[in-house]
């Protein structure tokens, strides 16, 4: 059909990796019912495994495992023009990738405190190995990467988290077409890499769901979130800080600390109920959480009307008290906020006075 070219049929001899063994499959119904596998990606393997006993050998074929040249890749050993599938090799090149940042030195100057090899880090019970993936290729890592590494007594994947695919403005991107977004495009505009980040974190769930990029949305989500809303709070606040009280905050005392404090006390309240969304990967709820408090501290602020507070010098006390608590709120949505925007946080971090790396 693209070339015009009819395709010749010819025999050739084939490696094959034994998928549909007996105890390949009875390893993989145990893998897959062990392994907290999202609902949509568990009922998906049953299938492949002929129902959700996973007893019927003959549901999976065995993987063929080798290509004829032309191809790119690696060459299998003593056989002159093949190839390794290239799903194959491309995850054991997670591993590889891993063990040259061993076999370098690179752990041990990100954290010197780690002085274990390679096989010994891979090894060790208490290292736990995550896959991210899209929707896509949950064949490859649910069915022949797990049984590649249970053959090959090597540990297995904790879990393989499962991603839809990105849409723009409703359809499937193309480079062909030339339909969608470019990173690299996007990131030769000039154009802020945690914008993007924070309108993809603010779409993605725990589910197998696609997410639409809109540039319309894409730029009134960045404008009215992160600036009208979350920025906001820090510019507002600072002014006076810095205009009256030389950029120091107000420290109040514990019998008036929860009416100094309210804004603070209500963005950390959700400190449990963020941290849990995040473990869960339920980023979009993070966000929409950490905007509805970004709301409410502006709201409580404009209630205070600090312009107006800051004419009546018999109000100074209170004025430093809204503001500081204004900021303090700001600083726990900060701590909320870093994990999908480092850069940006570690920016607030330096405004707050925060030193090194923020722990929340």
């Amino acid at each position: 059909v693209v070339s015009g070219t009819p395709p010749v049929q010819r025999d050739s001899e084939h490696l094959f990796f034994r998928l549909s063994d007996p105890e390949v499959v009875a390893f993989l119904a145990r893998w897959t019912k062990e392994t907290p596998l999202q609902p949509e990606v568990f009922n998906k393997i049953q299938e492949w495994l002929g129902g959700s006993a996973g007893e019927d050998a003959k549901a999976i074929n065995d993987w063929d495992i080798s290509r004829e040249a032309p191809y790119f890749g690696i060459e299998v050993p003593d056989a002159p023009g093949k190839y390794f599938y290239v799903w194959l090799d491309a995850p054991i090149g997670y591993l590889a990738a891993l063990k040259k940042h061993f076999d370098s030195g690179a752990a041990r100057r990100a954290y010197p405190s780690e002085t274990r090899t390679f096989e010994q880090f891979v090894a060790d019970p208490a290292v736990e190995q995550y896959h991210f993936i899209g929707k896509d290729i949950v064949y490859f890592h649910t069915l022949f990467w797990p049984a590649m590494l249970r053959f090959a007594e090597r540990k297995t994947p904790t879990n393989v988290f499962v991603h839809g695919v990105i849409t723009a403005l409703g359809e499937k991107m193309s480079k062909s077409r030339g339909t969608g977004i470019s990173p690299q495009r996007y990131v030769e505009l000039g154009m802020n890499p945690e914008w993007l980040r924070y309108y993809i974190a603010a779409k993605l769930g725990d589910r197998v769901e696609d997410i639409d990029f809109n540039p319309d949305d894409f730029i009134a989500r960045v404008n009215s979130d992160l600036i009208g809303k979350y920025v906001n709070i820090a510019s507002r606040a600072a002014t006076f800080i810095a205009k009256h009280f030389d950029g120091k905050l107000s420290t109040p005392e514990p019998d008036r600390f929860a009416e100094a404090m309210g804004s603070t006390m209500i963005a950390w309240d959700s400190n449990e109920t963020i941290a849990e969304a995040y473990d869960r990967r339920e980023f979009s709820k993070v966000l929409r959480e950490v905007m509805r408090i970004a709301d409410r501290v502006n709201e409580r602020f404009d209630h205070a009307k600090p312009w107006e507070l800051a004419k009546d010098p018999a109000a100074r006390a209170h004025l430093h008290d809204v503001c500081s608590d204004a900021l303090n709120a700001f600083r726990a949505l900060t701590f909320y906020l870093a994990p999908v925007l480092p850069a940006a946080a570690a920016a607030a971090a330096r405004l707050c006075g925060i030193a090194g790396p923020l722990r929340w």
